[in-house]
Order: structure tokens, then C-alpha cells, then sequence
């Protein structure tokens, strides 16, 4: 089966990251273009600022974008839409059946929504069943979030995880387009990023949380974060401490990122990486520039795993802001969704 999808705010950086990812999916095909007024009406091609890897490609660059006030003609949307907006918008699309795959804010902690990582909670996909909208609605988290949790799954299985410090060195194209000014980025590094410490301190407690009868019963651990911006193009790098509920030295918890096996791996998911965390020996890896396309950029990088002076263990991690961060987990989001009957009002109301 094929679904017809939309991207919501297909003219912004995320929108146009989304083009990237699913204009050659074996699942999906992009049937509709959706923006803001002012680039309603025009070929996609003239309404966008493209700032892809590669040329727009062929099969999209002269559908005309539609307004984000109707409703297109698809099964699918995937959003790639500022917070305020999509507040109003997402669920206009999914009561009116469309299933709605968002990469912004809005819905991530609201108690019937699930906030996804498919490698880390995909049972928390099941908590659809319980909204009133016709379609289903589904966020992935914060991109430095994602590569936090991804490292945190782990540990929490084995051992429980009690506290956390992380301290976030932020890609520029984590703030969009135009993003952080010139002046401000260049040989400089802004110790600041509205909401992001926020973000880091919450979602992950939702993550690694228990699904339950009465939703999403959140983890308990306490989180510290500091989140910097620095002159990098595309690639998230965490210093992350965790204390232990139950002691290890660094060789366990290397085993324990090693021996980790996706949950979701016998699904056969297109966007899903072959192995999503790869550990490294060298001292001065991971490195943004070498080691962010890591699994075509789904992969989570991690390395320096040693004894913590302050909690018991202190590591590096690396994740790719744009791909597995935002328009990459959205898909995989979307192709979870599929393997488990959940894409469509048809397949929730025929659901046991």
C-alpha cells in the first residue's frame, strides 16, 4: 500500500528536510505542498528558499503549494510547522481524518498524544487509540532530546537511570531559516536557546515513561541541562553524567549500548537504521563534521565513556538535528504507525 502525504510548512527548513526524506519513499508519495499564504498559489520551486543538500528534486519543484487554511487532498500529513501555528492547525487535519506526523511542539506532552523515538517507546504508539480526532495525532520530541533519550533507553533498562546532567552543543540548523545572525554565531558560542533546557528537562521523563491505562505514567529522575549554540552546520553533540539507580563502571555501560537491539527492528521499517547507536574507542570522537551521517543520518553517535567524578558515569553523544532530530523520526514515526494498523480512522475504529 501507498499513502498520499502532505508537508505542512513545506517552505521551511524542516519542510524542505522532509522534501529530502520522502520524495523517493517506497511507502509514501508526496501529493501536496502546504505553506502560508503568501507562498499559496505559487510553483514550489518560486515560494521556496531552498537550502537542501541537493537540488529540489524533480518530482516536486513544480507542484503548486496549497494554503495551510484547506484541507488537502492526501491520507497523510507531516508537519514541519511553527509551534503557534501548528496549535490551531494539526488538529484541524486530523479531525478531518488525515493522520498527523508533527515535528513541532504543541502536542508533545499533551496526555493522549504520543511524543515517539521507535527505537525507544514504540508501545506508547497505542495511546491513538484513545483520541477523539479522526485521524491520529503523533509528535516526535526536541532534536537534542532525541539524542539523549536514545542513550539514556539503554542504561534505564539495565540499571535505571536517577539523575542526569547534559550540557548540549547545538548546530546552527537547529534554529531554522535565517536562524541565529551572523554575528552572533561566528567564532562565538551563545550559551542560551529559548525553551530548549525546558524541553530536555521534561520530555525524556514522557519517554522513558510507562504506558498504563490512564496514559503515560512519566520516569522518575531528575534532569539538569545547559544548551549552547555553536558554529556548526548540522549535528547535536551532548556531554551527558547519569547517576545510577543501581551501580556500573564504564564497561558495563558500554556493553549495555552495545548489546542494545531496537524494539522495533523485525518491523522492517524503511527509515529505521541498521544499528541506531555506534560506540567509539578514539578519544576525540564523536566529531559533527565526520560522524553525523552516521546510518544516513539516523544513527546516534557515542563515545569517551568513562567514570564521572561528580555522578558514576560521564559520555559523549552525537545525533543528526535535522534527520534522526526532526524530519528522519518523523517518517520512522509514520512507518511505525503503518506496521501497527494505526495510519488511518478505518484501521482505528476496526482496532480490538
Amino acid at each position: 500500500m501507498r499513502y498520499r502525504v502532505g508537508i505542512l510548512g513545506a517552505t521551511g527548513a524542516v519542510g524542505q528536510k522532509f522534501v529530502e526524506v520522502l520524495h523517493d519513499h517506497p511507502w509514501f508519495d508526496i501529493t501536496a505542498l502546504v505553506a502560508s499564504e503568501r507562498s499559496a498559489g505559487k510553483r514550489y520551486r518560486d515560494a521556496v528558499n531552498w537550502i537542501g543538500t541537493s537540488i529540489i528534486p524533480p518530482s516536486v519543484e513544480d507542484m503548486i503549494v496549497q494554503s495551510v487554511d484547506d484541507i488537502p487532498d492526501c491520507d497523510i500529513v507531516f508537519s514541519g510547522l511553527v509551534a503557534d501555528v501548528a496549535t490551531e492547525v494539526e488538529p484541524r487535519m486530523a479531525e478531518a481524518g488525515l493522520a498527523v506526523i508533527s515535528n513541532a511542539k504543541s502536542f508533545r506532552m499533551h496526555p493522549l498524544v504520543p511524543l515517539l523515538i521507535p527505537e525507544v517507546n514504540p508501545e506508547h504508539v497505542q495511546l491513538v487509540r484513545c483520541q477523539t480526532w479522526c485521524g491520529p495525532l503523533v509528535t516526535n520530541p526536541n532534536c537534542s532530546t532525541v539524542g539523549l533519550v536514545c542513550a539514556l533507553r539503554p542504561l534505564h533498562d539495565a540499571f535505571g537511570v536517577e539523575a542526569v546532567h547534559v550540557t548540549t552543543m547545538q548546530a546552527l540548523s537547529g534554529a531554522g531559516y535565517p536562524g541565529v545572525s551572523s554575528l552572533d554565531s561566528l567564532a562565538n558560542v551563545v550559551p542560551f536557546i529559548s525553551g530548549e533546557e525546558d524541553k530536555l528537562a521534561s520530555e525524556p521523563l514522557k519517554l522513558l515513561g510507562r504506558l498504563g491505562e490512564g496514559g503515560i505514567e512519566p520516569a522518575r529522575m531528575a534532569i539538569s541541562a545547559h544548551c549552547n549554540r555553536v558554529p556548526v552546520l548540522e549535528g547535536h553533540l551532548e556531554c551527558i553524567s547519569v547517576k545510577l539507580r543501581t551501580r556500573a563502571d564504564a564497561n558495563a555501560v558500554r556493553e549495555a549500548f552495545e548489546t542494545f537491539v531496537s524494539p522495533v527492528k523485525s518491523l522492517g521499517l524503511p527509515t529505521e537504521p541498521e544499528h541506531l547507536l555506534h560506540v567509539m574507542d578514539k578519544d576525540h570522537f564523536p566529531q559533527p563534521r565526520r560522524h553525523v551521517m552516521l546510518e544516513r543520518g539516523m544513527g546516534v553517535a557515542i563515545g569517551r565513556i568513562r567514570p564521572c567524578e561528580v555522578l558514576d558515569v560521564k559520555f559523549v553523544v552525537l545525533v543528526h538535528n535535522t534527520l534522526r532530530g526532526a524530519a528522519g523520526g518523523a517518517v520512522l514515526n509514520a512507518e511505525l504507525l503503518h506496521s501497527k494498523g494505526l495510519l488511518s480512522h478505518r484501521a482505528l475504529s476496526k482496532a480490538p
